[in-house]
């Protein structure tokens, strides 16, 4: 018996939306970037990307358990000195909820040159509007 392989030829590429509004962060997170790797399509294969692409819609509304709320930080660097910037949880949810799922998300990828390419058939919008009408998302329900 052969091990399969996906050739280009066979990947078929859906198009899901998943509602975040009181959806717990990590599990949202999990189930998206199963749908993006393609994991949970029996065409699997880990060289290739299989996955399909996912719009989340209300980041905005999304919601974490316990206290991460005080202890969740997101930290960048510019490279100079005195360069760290702290943002807080409660802050980057006011100003960029949308990051907060694609920074989950990005953490659950694989990470090299197939992870970041995959990571851009995701769509993130704190409302609950999005231009991606046309390609008829299915509804996932979490």
């Amino acid at each position: 018996m052969k091990t399969y392989s996906a050739k280009p030829t066979d990947i078929q590429r859906k198009w899901f939306i998943i509602d975040a509004a009181d959806q717990v962060l990590g599990r949202l997170a999990s189930k998206a970037a199963n749908i993006i790797c393609g994991k949970e399509k029996p065409i699997y294969t880990t060289s290739m990307d299989t996955g399909d692409y996912v719009v989340v819609i209300n980041a905005e509304k999304v919601k974490v358990t316990g206290k991460k709320s005080e202890e969740i930080a997101y930290k960048r660097y510019s490279g100079y000195p005195d360069g760290l910037t702290i943002v807080s949880y409660k802050n980057m949810k006011a100003k960029k909820p949308e990051y907060i799922i694609e920074h989950a998300v990005a953490g659950m990828m694989p990470k090299n040159r197939l992870g970041r390419e995959m990571f851009k058939k995701l769509k993130v919008y704190a409302g609950a509007d999005h231009p991606h009408v046309s390609q008829k998302p299915e509804e996932i329900k979490l």
